[in-house]
């Protein structure tokens, strides 16, 4: 067991380097993904000896990764908002089309070109981000794949900057059209003071804000703890792995009142969290030899030249870009997956800001590709990926 002065040191030099891909990422306004600055720095310090194998057990992390995803799963449940979805079933459909786009083809070519654990590995993580990226590498490890494990991290790292590239060009694309309908007078921003908006209430059991004084952190954090305790005892008593079931309580728990929205927001402990969850993944990268990073880059260019087109396919050939009106902002949708929240966000304010010469432009580019980008991430990345890597671990 490292002593104090020695976890500090080891966890300062790891929050140094995720703070920097923080920053890189929030500079760059996610056109450099902030996980990819993050793995390669830990993957040049790992080849270079500059890092230990072991900086996570020596920061005093791995005492808490056992159950610090059920954690997070059942928070990202609570960030779910039904009515929202229900409202935009169209991007979710697209949204789900396009994953399904990824599943069918890698499954089919990718078992050929790179093996059957680095397909079943990466599927769930193309479709989603870091939570199906640490069920899935631990997963991996746990049954001796660690090469298929260090490819998943790779494509995490990788795959937001496919993501914020064609998001941005496709969707500056369809904000050009939008521009040109209003110029020419056949679209109006209209007002939306007053404007009637159909309502799916939840059916609150506890109304949650008569008791909002009592909703301490230490509260907000038994709550969470006590939804993933549930998780990982259903996770064992049926076949069912447990980050479905976290997910699942998570939306009920939201659903029903019997837990706030965001709820490791309000106790203030999803950043520390969040570190010591990427501390689960860093382990498959200490596997990766200078020897091995020729074929990682053939498995990589494999994993994306299939993805990417199979969702251009479905999303912008095949008519399901006819549910949202827009061959361009279909595939918009599409490749959301590939870069999830905040990231779908901040693309969308850029396509605003750099398309639309008026505050009245920028006002109806963000009410079109706005709701649909961001509304895509939360499909994928938030909520049916979790569930994609929950079926898939048990395929390895």
């Amino acid at each position: 067991m490292p002593s104090p002065i020695e976890a500090i040191y080891w966890l300062l030099v790891f929050l140094v380097i995720l703070a920097i891909g923080d920053i890189v990422g929030t500079a760059t306004r996610a056109r450099i993904s902030g996980f990819f600055v993050i793995i390669l720095l830990l993957l040049i310090g790992f080849l270079t000896g500059l890092l230990p194998a072991d900086i996570v057990s020596r920061a005093g992390l791995t005492g808490v990764i056992p159950y610090v995803a059920a954690l997070l799963i059942f928070h990202m449940g609570t960030l779910i908002d039904i009515r929202t979805l229900i409202m935009q079933w169209r991007t979710v459909i697209v949204a789900i089309v396009s994953m399904a786009a990824i599943w069918t083809f890698l499954s089919i070519l990718g078992p050929v070109l790179l093996g059957r654990a680095e397909t079943l590995v990466c599927i769930p993580i193309v479709n989603g981000g870091i939570i199906a990226a640490q069920i899935m590498t631990q997963a991996a490890m746990s049954k001796g794949y660690q090469l298929a494990a260090a490819l998943g991290v790779l494509v995490l790292g990788i795959q937001g900057f496919f993501g914020s590239f064609f998001m941005s060009f496709f969707s500056s694309r369809e904000a050009r059209r939008i521009v040109k309908l209003y110029r020419e007078g056949k679209l109006r921003l209209q007002s939306t003071q007053n404007t009637e908006q159909r309502e799916y209430p939840g059916y609150h059991i506890i109304n949650l804000e008569k008791y909002e004084s009592y909703l301490t952190d230490f509260v907000l954090l038994l709550i969470s703890a006590f939804f993933a305790w549930l998780a990982l005892l259903l996770g064992t008593i049926t076949p069912v792995n447990y980050s479905l079931w976290a997910l699942f309580l998570g939306i009920v728990a939201s659903y029903l009142g019997l837990a706030p929205e965001k709820i490791l927001e309000r106790a203030r402990s999803s950043g520390f969290l969040m570190v010591v969850l990427f501390g689960a993944i860093v382990p498959a990268l200490t596997f990766i030899k200078a020897e091995q990073l020729a074929t990682l880059t053939y498995q990589l260019c494999v994993v994306f030249g299939i993805s990417l087109p199979a969702t251009f396919l479905f999303t912008y050939i095949l008519p399901t870009w006819k549910l949202v009106g827009s061959r361009d902002m279909a595939f918009s949708i599409g490749v959301a997956q590939l870069l999830g929240y905040p990231g779908t966000y901040l693309v969308s304010l850029e396509v605003a800001r750099s398309v639309g010469k008026t505050p009245e432009e920028r006002e109806i580019i963000l009410r079109r590709v706005l709701p649909m980008n961001v509304i895509a991430g939360f499909t994928t990345v938030t909520t049916l990926s979790i569930v994609v890597a929950g079926i898939f671990v048990g395929l390895l």
